[in-house]
């Protein structure tokens, strides 16, 4: 919906939910700060939040949730397990059945 005067309405009301977020951090930074909060604490606290949430979001699919990122899927593993994430409690839990258990039939003619 284009808006003549303004552009893209969609765009302001994003542009207006980034400006009250960073406003937000803002409030939170300066919270933390005031209470004593190192910045090497924020910094591994922001980026566990951020990571889990995004985790939980791509239902613990670490592809999925390093391309949301913006980071290689190898990256994200590591900063996993840097950060000692228990990544694998985020996955939904239905899982394709490994391979050795699919019915393999014994004729190959069968298999046709």
């Amino acid at each position: 919906m284009k808006d003549s005067s303004h552009g893209d309405v969609s765009d302001i009301s994003e542009s207006e939910e980034r400006g009250v977020v960073k406003d937000q951090l803002e409030a939170l930074i300066m919270q933390m700060y005031k209470s004593g909060i190192t910045y090497s604490e924020a910094v591994c606290e922001f980026k566990k939040r951020f990571i889990l949430t995004v985790l939980q979001d791509c239902k613990g699919n670490q592809c999925k949730a390093a391309r949301q990122l913006g980071m290689h899927r190898n990256t994200l593993s590591r900063t996993i397990a840097e950060l000692k994430l228990d990544a694998k409690g985020l996955r939904a839990g239905t899982r394709r059945p490994p391979r050795s258990t699919h019915n393999v039939p014994t004729d190959k003619r069968a298999a046709r």
